[in-house]
C-alpha cells in the first residue's frame, strides 16, 4: 500500500533548519575545527560507514527519535533520551559513545558512563531551548525565595529528564528525583510523600498535565514560576498554598501544537485519532484521544489497526518515520506547518561523519564532560528514579 503521508508546508524556519538558508545573527557554535565536509557531498554516506567500520566496537553511536533519517541510518541504538544513555553504560567496551541528540542528553550519557568512556555531541550547538529555560542560578533563587517563606523544608524538587546536569545535581544535593514523560507520575506519587509540595523543572506542561490529568489535582494547586520576575510572578500566599509549583519552561516544538490544531484535524478527517505528548498544552492534551511519552506514541502507532487514522503531535522528524513505516495507516502531523527540534537538527551528516573521521584520526572533539560533583549529586536524583515502584 502507498504511504499517505502528505508534507506539511514549509516555512522559513523550516527551510533553514534544513539547511537551505542562514541567519548569521542567531546562529551560533555551529562552526567546527577542522574540515567539516560540505552537505552537498556525494560520498557522506560512503565516508561515514568507512569511519565507522575502521572505529569497529570502539566507536557506539546513539540516535535519538528526533533525529534526522541521514544520522539515523547510522545509529546503532534509537531511542528517547534516558533509554540511550542507559544503552551506552551498557557498553563498556565502547571507548567513544557518539551522542545524535542534544545536549543535556550527552550529559545524562556522560554521567551514567565510566571515566573510560568519551561522550561526543557532533555539534555542540546541539542544545534544547527547553533544558536552557532552567539556569543553576535562577533555581538556586526560586529555592531561596521558597526558604525565605519557609516553606522550603516541605518542598521536593523534581526534575524531568530534559534538564542540564547542573539543575539534576540541584534536585539530587536537596533531595529529589528525576523523572521521564513515562513516569512521571510515580514520580510526583514519590514527591508528594517526602513533603507537602513539589518544585517541578523545567516543562509546566508536563507537570501540570501530570498533576492534573492523572493525580486528581485541580488547576488551582498549581503556580507558575517565571524566573524573570521577583519571587517568580507570585505572592507569598500563592507559594505557601501551592502544591505544585510549575517553572515558566516548555518545549518549543510540542507548546506550538493548539487546540485549533486539534479541532482543525477532526473537520478535515473524520474518526480521527488524536495522539499527542504531555509536554503539549493543557487544552490540547484534553482534547487528543490519547497520551504519552515519545515510545508510547511510536507503540500505539505499531499496535494500530490498518486503515485507522493519526493525527501525531510530536517532532515531525518522528512522525513522518512513523508514517512511512506504517502505509497502512493513514499517519499526518497534528500541526499544517513543518516543524522540527531545532537544535536536534543541528545533528547533520557532514557533522557525524566530521566527528567518526576526527576519531579515526585520534582526536576526540566535542566532548562532553560533567564534573564529578555535579555527576555524583545528578546520579543521586536518576537513582532515585531508577528506585522508583515499577521503574
Amino acid at each position: 500500500m502507498t504511504s499517505t503521508w502528505a508534507e506539511p508546508s514549509n516555512t522559513a524556519t523550516a527551510l533553514l533548519l534544513l539547511g537551505r538558508g542562514s541567519d548569521p545573527a542567531t546562529e551560533r557554535g555551529v562552526e567546527c575545527p577542522g574540515d567539516l565536509p560540505a552537505p552537498s557531498d556525494p560520498d557522506l554516506v560512503a565516508r561515514a560507514a568507512a569511519a565507522k567500520a575502521a572505529l569497529g566496537t570502539k566507536v557506539f553511536v546513539l540516535g535519538h527519535h528526533y533525529q534526522r533519517d541521514e544520522v539515523i541510518q547510522f545509529a546503532d541504538v534509537t531511542g528517547d533520551s534516558f533509554k540511550l544513555a542507559r544503552e551506552a553504560a551498557a557498553r563498556p567496551d565502547a571507548e567513544y559513545i557518539i551522542f545524535c541528540g542534544v545536549h543535556f542528553m550527552a550529559e545524562s550519557a556522560d554521567i551514567l558512563t565510566s571515566d573510560a568512556q568519551k561522550v561526543i555531541l557532533p555539534d555542540l550547538a546541539a542544545g534544547c531551548s527547553m533544558a536552557d529555560m532552567a539556569v543553576l542560578s535562577q533555581v538556586e533563587t526560586a529555592w531561596d525565595v521558597l526558604t525565605e517563606l519557609g516553606v522550603a523544608a516541605d518542598t521536593v524538587p523534581v526534575t524531568y529528564m530534559n534538564s542540564s546536569a547542573d539543575i539534576k545535581g540541584f534536585v539530587g544535593r536537596r533531595g529529589g528525583v528525576v523523572c521521564t514523560s513515562s513516569n512521571a507520575k510515580r514520580a510526583l506519587d514519590w514527591a508528594f510523600e517526602q513533603g507537602s509540595k513539589v518544585l517541578f523543572l523545567p516543562d509546566q506542561h508536563l507537570g501540570r498535565n501530570t498533576a492534573v490529568l492523572e493525580m486528581g489535582f485541580s488547576l488551582d494547586d498549581c503556580v507558575l514560576y517565571d524566573p524573570h520576575k521577583p519571587n517568580g510572578g507570585l505572592t507569598a500566599e500563592q507559594l505557601r498554598d501551592a502544591k505544585m509549583i510549575l517553572w515558566r519552561g516548555h518545549c518549543s516544538v510540542h507548546g506550538r501544537f493548539t487546540l485549533d490544531s486539534v479541532n482543525d484535524v477532526r473537520e478535515r478527517v473524520p474518526g480521527v485519532n488524536v495522539l499527542v505528548h504531555p509536554e503539549c498544552r493543557h487544552e490540547v492534551v484534553n482534547a487528543a484521544d490519547q497520551v504519552g511519552s515519545t515510545e508510547y506514541i511510536i507503540k500505539t502507532i505499531e499496535a494500530a489497526p490498518a486503515g485507522s487514522a493519526w493525527a501525531v503531535g510530536t517532532e515531525l522528524n518522528l512522525v513522518r518515520r512513523l508514517a512511512l513505516a506504517h502505509p497502512d495507516k493513514q499517519i499526518m502531523f497534528l500541526d499544517k506547518a513543518v516543524c522540527y527540534c531545532s537544535t536536534m537538527n543541528r545533528i547533520d551528516l557532514p557533522h557525524l561523519v566530521w566527528a567518526l573521521e576526527e576519531l579515526v584520526a585520534g582526536r576526540v572533539v566535542n566532548q562532553i564532560t560533567v564534573d564529578p560533583d555535579t555527576a555524583h549529586h545528578a546520579r543521586v536524583a536518576l537513582d532515585q528514579m531508577l528506585a522508583l515502584p515499577g521503574a
